[in-house]
């Protein structure tokens, strides 16, 4: 509704005009006190918004001199929709209304005469006139209060409604928290010690290997299940970090954990943003455990390097050795690298290779170095 209504500039000019015009049409020009007054009255508007008090004291003498009072008028609303000072009021209306009811000069008239001439109707009509720019004034104050006190009320509402949708939020974070550390955390205990019972017992030295890679997994699994279960119920109280951050400093510790022979050739600056190595760090992830689901005895080569305006992330890896087993997934990983990748400006891709393997590739603009 504000977007609406005219600038204030505008309206002081036009309100200036009309007591101009009111000047024009109730003042005689030959008159020079009355005109200097009537003038000065109107000029004075000029002041209302942050000086009402000093706006109204400039017109008020037009209305005892002349019978242009628009101005007065106009600087009496003024200040009494921006005043809370009852008394002030008061008597700035009172002032007002002897300014308009007494002749000037006021010994122009004798007694006999002021009291035939300024009868009890123009003394009402006088004090009406006094009255309604200060009832329309407070009228106008109260209405902006009530506007801001609904504001405030609706913005409480929906600080009552965030908070709500937090509490709700906090008690499903409690609950997922609950149901990993009941059933993810205890399966994943029971692969370990199975695989423990792999690494010790078995006779075939590569039985005994994959026991040792397994159980190195699982453990590492269980350390970052419990850290995400303490910040899931940590987190309905205050703010904190959902995940751990990786960065490519921990990509040497996740080529080596995960069970694949594979290189790292990379070559890239110092200081890159934490959210583009994340993305980096998330696609050698992804496609490493691609690898050891779908390609049993293959690997890997992670290539990651920065050609020209593009951050480019390679990971090629060579046939399977082995038939795959049958595992558990969702399919979406590949779909939440290239969301993320898509957020960055970038994209994945991924396809089979000529002799038999499967290459998965990020490419970023080298904008996005500097974009977070």
């Amino acid at each position: 509704m504000n977007s609406r209504r005219p600038p204030a500039v505008v309206l002081d000019a036009v309100l200036v005009a009309a007591a101009l015009l009111d000047m024009w049409a109730n003042v005689d020009s030959d008159d020079r006190t009355a005109t200097a007054c009537a003038l000065m009255a109107a000029l004075a508007l000029v002041l209302r918004r942050r000086h009402p008090l000093a706006a109204f004291t400039l017109a008020l003498p037009s209305a005892l001199v002349t019978d242009a009072v628009l101005a007065a008028m106009a600087a009496l609303y003024s200040l009494s929709s921006l005043s809370r000072h009852r008394a002030l009021l008061a008597c700035c209306a009172l002032a007002f209304a002897i300014s308009d009811f007494m002749p000037w000069p006021w010994t122009s008239l004798e007694a006999a005469d002021l009291a035939e001439t300024y009868s009890l109707v123009h003394l009402t009509y006088t004090l009406a006139t006094a009255a309604a720019p200060v009832l329309l004034g407070r009228l106008v104050r109260a209405r902006r209060e009530l506007s801001l006190r609904l504001t405030e009320i609706s913005e409480t509402r929906e600080h009552e409604q965030l908070l709500n949708v937090q509490a709700v939020l906090a008690k499903e974070r409690a609950q997922l928290a609950r149901e990993m550390h009941d059933v993810v955390s205890h399966q994943v205990s029971l692969i370990a010690v199975q695989a423990g019972v792999l690494q010790v017992g078995s006779p075939d030295a590569q039985a005994r290997a994959a026991g040792t890679v397994i159980r190195q997994l699982s453990v590492q699994t269980l350390e970052e299940l419990r850290h995400m279960v303490s910040v899931l119920r940590a987190s309905g109280s205050r703010p904190t970090e959902l995940t751990p951050q990786p960065s490519l400093a921990d990509l040497h510790r996740l080529i080596d954990t995960s069970g694949i022979d594979s290189e790292l050739h990379t070559s890239l600056p110092h200081g890159l943003p934490p959210t583009l190595q994340r993305a980096v760090y998330r696609t050698v992830q992804e496609a490493l455990t691609n690898v050891r689901k779908h390609a049993p005895g293959a690997t890997a080569t992670v290539r990651i390097h920065h050609h020209g305006n593009t951050l480019e992330t390679t990971v090629t890896n060579t046939a399977p050795t082995r038939p795959a087993l049958p595992l558990p997934g969702t399919r979406h990983g590949l779909v939440g690298l290239r969301q993320r990748a898509e957020l960055l400006g970038g994209t994945v891709t991924s396809g089979p290779t000529p002799d038999g393997g499967y290459e998965v590739c990020l490419a970023l603009p080298a904008d996005s170095l500097h974009a977070h």
